[in-house]
């Protein structure tokens, strides 16, 4: 999360009035960045991490865990650890020491997020692509996690589990607060869980506002043996009548045999592990974000961690869509449930979603790739053209200026400024595509970056690491053989839906592009160096649908898909790598060959299954107070242990 401004923000129907406004001065700043920028170049390719923490309380004398809503005492005693500035760690938004002159080491640093309960923490500098580099990327996870506990209280534990498993819950959080607050408008939640920044309840509010009606998060509650049929969440009150959005249990907004929940909190109180690439240039970053995109599915199944919402064990494993729904601002008429009369087109996707565009300028980037429902701005693309964009890179500009800006702040009304970019990261950052292509922002020698977004938080920071090691690796291989993963965005669009479903990393099928390399006419062969031609022939031969084994470990069909894992082993092979770096790296590596072929198992089943074989367990898919206590204080033993002492190896197998 970057710098959070402060002003005054206007509510909802003020903010509408001025919606245009901000577009338009956001097309402005873009255009200027665009002049500044294209022709931008980098020495080479720099990446980072960003890892995400849930701040619990145990109360061990009385068997409870909680979420810890001490976030800003936290930040602070962070930001006033005077051995953390030394070594240019600290908090960007408060005090942080100077990491740009340091040539050594540097100190991570820690941000805020929506949750009062929640940290990030990113490393102190950029990871750059050498081999040793990412050696260094598990032992800074490690640390990260030991400098955010010693700022703790002795109670309090930073755990990297993607949804906290009572949110929602009475008596979840401490200190306690009543729910139903003015911003929030929650049966479940109270005001106080989000962080006070002004921007956070804004956000919520006013998602809440231009909806006309609170946000509806409905997940598939798990049919286990004796869970009552037709489940109806026992948790909403049909009686409450504080504000009158809470018309909405009584309108429908509740259905039969899901978990209900009602704010923003619910899908913006999860954690994640993101990652981000810097690119040598702006056409080299287009390339990786295209080819990343379809992969990004894959590695949400591959990662899935989240199978308790509310205290309920739900019939899914990820949290995409939960996040998606808790931020989904559409009207009525924009999800096709009115006609059209008051907004401008049915939009087809929340702001938070599987990408729409492709954006690289590859000649293999055939037009049946595109999204045939894309909305798009054409007033604002003509503008950006009219600019000098190229015409792809100003159709996904034109797609996520669509929106409207939902935290406006009066004082950024006054004057446009094409030195800076708030209007244009007004939008930009609203728009939570599971890949976003990041313009430098002005001042500094930042080059063109693109962010990778899908995957679950997990539970150890041995797991963070070979997740986010191997997606820089697959960016190399992509780089260095010149891969092509092109499929047509409704099905990675179709990929995401599939990752929900429950083990879908073992039970479900992905479409996939077939052959990553070049198009081969008769008698050639294709090598991963090889410059692949305009595909030819119908692009429905181009792609199939495969196992999450298939796509990761490689089909055993003649000519069949080699798999990422061996693409990566390939381009390994291909530089001068030392053999202890090499065994290392294929640490991560044999991790996520065995998630794929079911050999080791996701948090999402390691879960589950710790819930259905817990003693108090009913069967019944709640998740008590007892469970949930011991599920969390497991999870802390295993991040500490890492399953070096057997518990938790269906995750891991057997470790040193």
């Amino acid at each position: 999360m970057g710098l959070l401004a402060i002003g005054t923000p206007l509510e909802w129907p003020e903010a509408k009035q001025v919606a245009s406004h901000v577009r338009e001065w956001g097309v402005e700043q873009l255009l200027a960045i665009w002049r500044r920028a294209k022709g931008k170049e980098r020495d080479a390719l720099l990446w980072g991490d960003e890892i995400e923490y849930l701040v619990v309380c145990y109360d061990d004398q009385h068997r409870k865990v909680r979420l810890s809503l001490r976030q800003a005492d936290i930040l602070a005693a962070l930001a006033n650890d005077e051995k953390l500035l030394e070594e240019g760690g600290g908090v960007p938004d408060v005090k942080r020491g100077p990491a740009k002159t340091r040539k050594g080491p540097c100190a991570p640093v820690f941000h805020p997020e929506f949750g009062r309960f929640m940290l990030e923490a990113t490393p102190g500098k950029p990871w750059g692509i050498g081999f040793k580099d990412l050696l260094g990327v598990e032992p800074d996870m490690k640390l990260r996690r030991v400098i955010a506990k010693e700022h703790m209280a002795e109670t309090e534990y930073p755990i990297t589990m993607t949804t906290f498993p009572r949110l929602g819950c009475s008596d979840c959080t401490m200190p306690s607060y009543p729910a139903s607050g003015p911003k929030l408008r929650s049966q479940f939640l109270p005001d106080e869980i989000a962080n006070p920044h002004i921007r956070f309840p804004t956000l919520a509010a006013n998602i809440r506002a231009r909806r006309g009606r609170k946000v509806e998060v409905n997940v598939p509650i798990f049919k286990d043996e004796k869970t009552p049929w037709p489940f109806s969440d026992p948790t909403v009150n049909y009686d409450l009548h504080n504000w009158p959005e809470d018309d909405d249990v009584r309108n429908g907004a509740v259905k039969p045999n899901y978990i209900y929940m009602d704010a923003m909190a619910f899908g913006m109180g999860s954690c994640c592990l993101q990652i981000t690439f810097q690119a040598k240039n702006i056409d080299e970053g287009r390339k990786m974000y295209d080819q990343l995109s379809p992969i990004g599915p894959i590695m949400l199944a591959l990662t899935a961690a989240t199978p308790i919402y509310k205290g309920f064990l739900a019939d899914t494993d990820v949290r995409w869509n939960q996040i998606s729904r808790a931020v989904d601002d559409r009207t009525r008429e924009e999800l096709g449930e009115a006609p059209l009369k008051n907004d401008r087109w049915r939009i087809p996707k929340s702001r938070y979603a599987a990408n729409s565009t492709y954006i690289s300028q590859d000649p293999r980037l055939r037009p049946e790739y595109l999204d045939p429902d894309l909305v798009v701005d054409e007033d604002l693309k003509a503008k950006l053209v009219a600019g000098g964009m190229d015409d792809v890179l100003a159709t996904h500009f034109a797609h996520l200026f669509i929106r409207d800006p939902i935290v406006v702040f009066n004082e950024d009304l006054k004057e446009l400024d094409l030195d800076k970019t708030d209007h244009f990261e007004n939008l930009q950052s609203t728009n939570w595509q599971h890949m976003r292509f990041k313009p430098p922002p002005p001042g500094n020698d930042t080059g063109w970056r693109v962010e990778f977004r899908p995957m679950e938080i997990q539970i150890t920071d041995f797991e963070n690491a070979a997740f986010a090691i191997f997606i820089v690796l697959i960016t190399r291989a992509i780089l260095s053989f010149d891969l092509n993963f092109y499929v047509p965005i409704p099905k990675t669009t179709e990929n995401m839906e599939t990752a929900h479903r429950r083990d879908a990393v073992l039970n479900d099928k992905f479409w996939f592009r077939k052959n990553p390399f070049s198009q081969k006419t008769h008698g050639e062969t294709s090598t991963p160096n090889s410059s692949p031609p305009t595909p030819l022939g119908p692009v429905e031969d181009e792609f199939e649908e495969m196992t999450i084994a298939e796509v990761i470990n490689g089909q055993s069909k003649d000519d069949g898909f080699p798999g990422l894992i061996p693409l990566v082993e390939s381009y390994l092979n291909s530089v001068n790598i030392d053999i202890e770096t090499r065994c290392e790296l294929a640490r991560y590596l044999d991790l996520i060959r065995k998630r794929a072929d079911g050999t080791l198992w996701t948090g999402a089943r390691w879960m589950r299954e710790f819930v259905r074989s817990h003693k108090e367990y009913k069967m019944d898919s709640v998740v008590g107070e007892d469970i949930s206590y011991d599920l969390v204080t497991m999870v802390e033993d295993i991040t500490k242990r890492e399953g070096k002492d057997g518990k938790g190896e269906q995750m891991f197998g057997k470790r040193r």
